[in-house]
């Protein structure tokens, strides 16, 4: 289902941007990036985070860590992660999957800076066994993610 709403999300925004889907898990950083032969910052990963009542994704480097002072001064509050049933619910994508596209209703977006050393990132595709990909300013310009410093 989650695979499906990332694909009518590309068909919709960008049919050009094909999903790859491996035969084998690329649910975390270290296993997409030999998936997909990148480095492991390059996959873009995606959090799922819950500042008071707002939730949000930040999509970060896949070697960065989120630095609590540069996210409270940024957000206004200390971020929760949210666990693996509300990131489903609310994305509709699996953690190892999570992704910023085909959302069933609009969350805000917030890419990191982290992604900015890559013209290229490689983020997941709604499966624990896809992603995407997509040259980092368009992966920005197609989710409207606004640009953010919240990682070490």
């Amino acid at each position: 289902m989650s695979l499906e709403s990332v694909r009518a999300f590309f068909a919709a925004n960008a049919p050009d941007i094909a999903i790859i889907e491996t035969a084998s898990s690329s649910s975390t950083v270290t296993l997409a990036a030999e998936a997909h032969r990148v480095e492991p910052a390059q996959i873009a990963k995606t959090i799922c985070l819950r500042v008071g009542d707002r939730i949000m994704l930040i999509v970060a480097s896949g070697m960065a860590r989120l630095d609590n002072r540069k996210f409270k001064d940024t957000f206004g509050g200390k971020g929760r992660m949210l666990d693996a049933e509300e990131v489903l619910a609310v994305t509709s994508h699996p953690v190892g999957g999570v992704c910023p596209f085909g959302l069933p209703a609009p969350l805000p977006i917030y890419c990191d800076m982290s992604l900015k050393q890559f013209d290229e990132v490689v983020p997941a595709a709604g499966s624990t066994n896809s992603a995407v990909r997509i040259p980092t300013e368009r992966l920005a310009e197609i989710t409207r993610a606004e640009w953010v410093d919240v990682c070490q």
